[in-house]
């Protein structure tokens, strides 16, 4: 039904900013809740942030708080990771995820982002 196609991943040296985005095709974001996850080699999961659709309202890990924005755009279905002072521990598989209904079941395929020292 939905499907969420992530983009803007790289390599970017420690500093460096990225911005990430996700897509949705078929079924709009609305209703929806929609976060950003990542995980790196050899490690679980991690919640980075998210936001309603309808509301703009954020919530950010502890970790993530200070340097990572979430936005999202009405008219292009989409939202957006702003990245910035990365750090090597950054460096992951970022996934977008999409929760219409308190749970994360929708996914994307991820995109990979390297920091390098």
């Amino acid at each position: 039904q939905v499907q969420l196609v992530e983009s803007g991943g790289g390599l970017v040296q420690a500093g460096g900013s990225l911005r990430l985005s996700c897509a949705a095709s078929g079924r709009t974001f609305s209703s929806d809740r929609v976060g950003w996850f990542r995980q790196a080699p050899g490690k679980v999961r991690e919640f980075v942030a998210s936001i309603t659709w309808s509301g703009g309202n954020t919530n950010y890990a502890d970790s993530m708080k200070s340097r990572f924005t979430i936005s999202r755009d009405y008219a292009k279905n989409t939202v957006y990771l702003q990245m910035t002072s990365l750090k090597p521990e950054d460096t992951a598989v970022y996934y977008c995820a999409a929760a219409p209904s308190g749970v994360y079941n929708y996914w994307g395929q991820g995109t990979q982002v390297t920091v390098s020292s």
